[in-house]
């Protein structure tokens, strides 16, 4: 069958098969075909293509790994963050945090000049997401997402991140690069394919983005995605803060409720100006101005360590949507620094 024959075909499919509530419903192999007609029609070459599916079966163990997810909704309590930063914030990622710090500190200073975001933000991102380049993920990012496509719980989302997985092989980089976690993320900061298409940058002018083994361009990506999510230069995520006794917390319980991730911002505090903090008894233990806007959270109760978070602190979820991640972010950024 010729070329031209085959594309037709295979978009003939593609309007004519409707795509069930859960792509399982088909076979694997008839959901690929809705895959590739769509990264076709979106520019992918052909070549491209043939590399990026050849062989392309589905892979059961990200299928695994996806349902044992848990819901968002489960559960009412939440898990005290005192053991997770103590491991999280160990002292093995302190050091070498500290070491690749002192590496990179002329670069550093460039990234951080032209984007206003701290290096210590930076390495301890690279550092929570995969101990600084040490561990990045060995899932065939292609595989991974037409079976995560396929399976059907998030299908529009990971259909996107496999069509833009192809994108991004199309400027050149081979299959066996396209490498990372069972969920599609890639790369020293573990960017999905649709966030390196948007933010990925070249940090040293040698006219690519290759966050998978340069610093420069690491670095220069994950400072351009904070750019992008509101990052405000010269501000903290946040400080410890001291809470007097018989503080009642609730009493400044929010009100708002937030349109994602409603029960990680639900743990925060009404905004207040640190001088509103102040009035109430509530005094920040670094220096925060006056008319910075703050939240107050103290994860683990009464008697616990609190925080005052800044708006920067929303910009660290914006990376992922947990507390107890940017906690440990904010927190592993703060001991690098020292």
């Amino acid at each position: 069958m010729s070329l031209s024959r085959l594309i037709f075909s295979a978009l003939v499919f593609a309007l004519s098969v409707p795509v069930p509530a859960h792509a399982q419903d088909m076979p694997f192999d008839a959901y690929l075909q809705l895959l590739i007609a769509r990264a076709r029609g979106e520019g992918v070459s052909e070549a491209t293509i043939r590399r990026m599916t050849e062989g392309l079966t589905a892979n059961p163990r990200v299928i695994e790994l996806d349902q044992d997810q848990p819901g968002s909704s489960r559960g009412s309590g939440f898990p005290a963050l005192a053991p997770y930063i103590a491991r999280h914030v160990d002292n093995a990622r302190i050091s070498r945090g500290r070491e690749v710090s002192s590496q990179t500190r002329s670069l550093q200073q460039q990234v951080e000049g032209r984007y206003g975001v701290p290096g210590e933000i930076l390495l301890a991102i690279w550092g929570h997401e995969t101990n600084y380049g040490g561990y990045k993920g060995d899932f065939d990012l292609a595989r991974s997402l037409a079976t995560l496509a396929w399976e059907g719980r998030r299908r529009d989302l990971f259909a996107t991140e496999f069509v833009d997985v192809l994108k991004i092989a199309d400027k050149g980089y081979p299959r066996s690069e396209l490498v990372g976690s069972w969920a599609g993320a890639f790369g020293n900061p573990q960017f999905l394919p649709s966030v390196y298409l948007r933010l990925a940058t070249d940090g040293d002018g040698d006219g690519r983005a290759d966050i998978f083994n340069n610093r420069a361009d690491t670095l220069a990506s994950v400072a351009r995605y904070f750019v992008d999510a509101g990052w405000r230069t010269g501000q903290p995520w946040g400080v410890r803060a001291y809470v007097p006794d018989g503080f009642d917390v609730s009493r400044y319980a929010t009100k708002l409720d937030a349109p994602v991730c409603d029960r990680v911002h639900g743990r925060h505090s009404q905004w207040k100006t640190v001088r509103e903090w102040r009035d109430l008894g509530v005094q920040p233990q670094r220096a925060l101005g006056d008319d910075v806007l703050a939240s107050l959270f103290q994860p683990d109760g009464a008697g616990a360590p609190a925080w005052l978070l800044t708006s920067n602190y929303r910009v660290i979820l914006e990376y992922n949507c947990s507390n107890y991640y940017a906690m440990s972010v904010g927190l592993l950024a703060d001991e690098i620094a020292r």
